[in-house]
């Protein structure tokens, strides 16, 4: 990969992806429901604790973003199979990629405690009902009664 430059200096004939290290090609982000209660956040915190995961919200959209590489992306991060890619990686456009890696969203979480506090801000919370980063004792659990 060469030094990174500005979009309008490439020359012609010029690749913006020979500068660039692949960003389009380490996630994908799908959009979901707009969470409108407490259970929505929750299953929002389950997705996050599963992985590599965040939630950003773009012009009033949610979107569940999922990092992982393509298994196609090389070291020079160039696809490697460029030539019969899926149709979706056709489509895709430099014109406004994310080459700067300037992109900013209306609210981005990458943790659970992040996407939790901010359903509590929303939801206040229940007595009860905390969000905790630490382990559940088994006494912690309620088990249903057996009939």
């Amino acid at each position: 990969m060469q030094k990174k430059i500005a979009r309008e200096e490439l020359k012609e004939g010029e690749v913006l992806c020979a500068y660039c290290t692949a960003r389009c090609c380490r996630y994908f982000a799908l959009p979901v429901d707009t969470p409108d209660c407490r259970a929505d956040f929750d299953n929002f915190r389950w997705y996050m604790v599963h992985g590599r995961v965040a939630f950003f919200v773009e012009d009033g959209t949610w979107y569940l973003m999922i990092y992982a590489d393509c298994k196609h992306l090389q070291e020079d991060h160039r696809c490697g199979i460029y030539e019969t890619r899926p149709q979706i990686c056709r489509n895709y456009s430099t014109d406004a990629c994310e080459y700067e890696d300037d992109t900013l969203y209306d609210m981005f979480f990458e943790t659970p405690e992040q996407i939790w506090e901010y359903a509590e801000a929303l939801y206040p919370a229940q007595p009860g009902r905390k969000f905790s980063s630490q382990p559940v004792k088994p006494e912690q659990i309620a088990l249903p009664l057996s009939s």
